[in-house]
């Protein structure tokens, strides 16, 4: 793997470039579940809050259909999807891989000819999947744009991911990111220790929603049970759990949420809604939540003053175990195997399932990623920012 360029400063230089309009293209690999896309959407709509000027494009191979893509004035550009198969691998629904690279670098490139951007901002494959990315951020980076590579808190077992940054898919990167974002805390994970990343990130909270008001602990008992599996794709982990869950009598309702994927079962009794857009208001709503442990769906339900019980993936990567396992421990979540029976899932569900601001403060966790990741990138891009919509965040 090629060496890394020295870190840059901690604070970017402001205005570098000419003021105008900052240009800003957001590119997510994404394709199997929501979480890369609605992460981009989120910084997005957070560059256009700080810079309403702003020129922000989001490049993304999600095939489903969303209101939070290309809201806030945000333009969006699909690309074809590339998901997982059971054992980690990348497909295509047509079959031919190569084939839909080729295309995919093709747009990827042609969005860079087109806006040439301001800042390039990659998320979590700094090269593409498969390379298909080179050529583009190559291009991006000869043309003067800024390249940052934005990483979620929890990326896989540190021997994993070792592995991945010194193999093929890394090699060059060096060359041409600028600086590496982390949507993440080093209490939660230091990717430097544990990944053995070739530079100092800059750490920059979770990307997710706002914290919600507190509620009251008090009379917490009884009300809704809200079950989540994210896109669904993989919510067979949850059947188990979900018929223990089903059996309890402590909640007047059991509400669970299909994501788009979705192709399992549920009890009799259960209540199945939509899928949603943005699940936040049902968060809100609920008094438990039972949920698989992808970044965006634990988050919301974190900061909607819920302590979940969580249900993770264990292959083909072990992130999700890692960030429930860590979850627990920050005193912000409980942890359920997905085989466990309905007096452990009862006994769960009669502890408090709320928690209040303070016990996220104790925690830590910065949980404003979205607005601290759009400083940052419009600091590369050279733009001022609207002062009093920053104050208001």
């Amino acid at each position: 793997m090629d060496t890394w360029s020295p870190p840059r400063p901690e604070a970017p230089p402001l205005l570098r470039r000419p003021a105008r309009a900052p240009r800003v293209v957001l590119v997510s690999h994404d394709g199997f579940g929501l979480g890369h896309a609605r992460r981009n959407s989120r910084i997005a709509a957070a560059l256009r809050a700080l810079a309403p000027s702003a020129d922000v494009t989001l490049v993304t191979g999600l095939a489903s259909r969303h209101a939070w893509l290309g809201a806030d004035g945000v333009r969006v550009v699909r690309v074809p999807a590339v998901t997982k198969d059971a054992t980690g691998r990348y497909v295509t629904r047509s079959g031919d891989l190569a084939g839909t690279l080729r295309e995919r670098a093709r747009v990827f490139a042609q969005v860079v000819e087109e806006v040439r951007p301001d800042v390039l901002l990659v998320d979590r494959h700094p090269l593409g999947i498969e390379g298909e990315l080179r050529p583009a951020v190559v291009a991006a980076r000869r043309a003067g744009a800024t390249v940052l590579l934005g990483l979620r808190d929890i990326l896989d077992t540190p021997a994993a991911v070792r592995a991945e940054i010194e193999g093929p898919d890394w090699s060059g990167a060096g060359r041409w990111v600028d600086e590496v974002l982390v949507y993440g805390s080093p209490s939660l994970c230091d990717h430097v220790a544990e990944y053995g990343l070739p530079v100092q990130p800059v750490y920059c909270g979770i990307v997710t929603a706002p914290v919600a008001p507190p509620r009251p602990l008090a009379g917490a008992t009884g009300g809704t049970v809200l079950v989540t599996a994210g896109g669904g794709g993989d919510g067979d982990v949850l059947t188990s759990v979900l018929e223990a869950v089903a059996a309890t009598p402590r909640y007047e309702r059991v509400v669970v949420v299909r994501g788009p994927a979705a192709g399992w079962s549920v009890p009799d009794g259960v209540e199945v809604v939509a899928p949603r857009d943005d699940c936040t208001a049902l968060y809100a709503e609920a008094s438990a939540s039972v949920q698989m442990v992808g970044y965006n769906s634990v988050y919301e339900a974190v900061v909607s003053g819920l302590r979940p019980l969580l249900v993770p993936r264990r292959a083909p990567r072990r992130e999700q175990a890692i960030r429930a396992g860590r979850l627990a421990c920050l005193g912000l979540a409980d942890v359920l195997d997905p085989g466990a029976g309905p007096d452990e899932v009862s006994w769960l569900l009669d502890r408090p399932r709320l928690q209040t601001g303070w016990d996220l403060a104790r925690s830590g966790l910065d949980v404003d990623g979205a607005a601290r990741v759009a400083a940052r990138v419009l600091a590369h891009a050279g733009a001022a920012t609207a002062p009093a919509r920053v104050a208001a965040r």
